[in-house]
């Protein structure tokens, strides 16, 4: 007989076929929904720290209200960039309130590749018999997927990988060079964005040398908008 399970999370009853097993309780699927859509360890995870990712996407969601996008990258399955902010984000529909995708700074991007997965099959005919014959040499027919690996430092999930393409690429034409190149641009953009507040923080780490001031000749090192820290005046740094 079916025992009744409850939900950790919401403490609604589970149904039959709704039980999210934790390593410590269960959750209901409306819950397990509500998920970041790259944490893949929730059977090891306990009540607790589901309970911490929820609020997270919860406050997630509120931060959607503020991501302006400013570039736009893909067709299906979109990059959106915030430049202005430094961030980014993988949606996979059109109603990003809905969807709640995860927003990350370009800080966080550890590495980003693009893999052509390529799969390969014989074209046969048929004799005269109704047989299925290889041709002689045999001959293949090449359909190709176009996924995007966003490697990242996150609490939750560590991979963001997705699909370019909404069906597979026939042969490498015209549309196999445009996912190639629509790849590659992803992954620069968010490899160069990330090298550069890299080197942001690094600049703002490295120790000032110390100047003389044009204006009043005393011997300072610059304050954070670059000027004396006697007389005020601009250091041209």
């Amino acid at each position: 007989m079916f025992e009744k399970k409850t939900c950790a999370l919401c403490g609604g009853d589970i149904g039959l076929f709704g039980n999210r097993k934790l390593e410590d309780g269960n959750m209901c699927k409306d819950c397990a929904a509500l998920l970041s859509p790259w944490f893949s360890d929730r059977k090891n995870s306990t009540v607790a720290e589901i309970q911490e990712q929820l609020t997270y996407r919860e406050e997630n969601r509120a931060k959607l209200e503020t991501f302006h996008t400013t570039r736009s990258l893909g067709r299906n399955n979109k990059v959106l960039i915030d430049e202005e902010q430094s961030l980014f984000m993988v949606s996979r529909t059109k109603n990003i309130k809905d969807e709640n995708p995860d927003i990350l700074a370009f800080s966080q991007v550890t590495g980003c590749d693009l893999d052509i997965e390529e799969e390969k099959n014989e074209i046969t005919y048929e004799d005269k018999d109704g047989n299925e014959v290889s041709y002689n040499p045999k001959r293949y027919e090449y359909e190709y997927n176009f996924y995007i690996i966003i490697r990242v430092n996150h609490p939750y999930f560590d991979e963001i990988k997705f699909l370019l393409n909404s069906s597979s690429i026939n042969g490498k034409g015209t549309e196999y060079n445009q996912y190639k190149e629509m790849g590659r641009e992803i992954c620069d953009l968010l490899s160069d964005a990330r090298q550069s507040i890299r080197n942001q923080i690094a600049e703002a780490k490295a120790p000032k040398a110390a100047m003389t001031c044009p204006f009043c000749g005393a011997t300072t090192v610059p304050d954070a908008n670059g000027c004396c820290e006697y007389c005020g005046g601009a250091m041209n740094v």
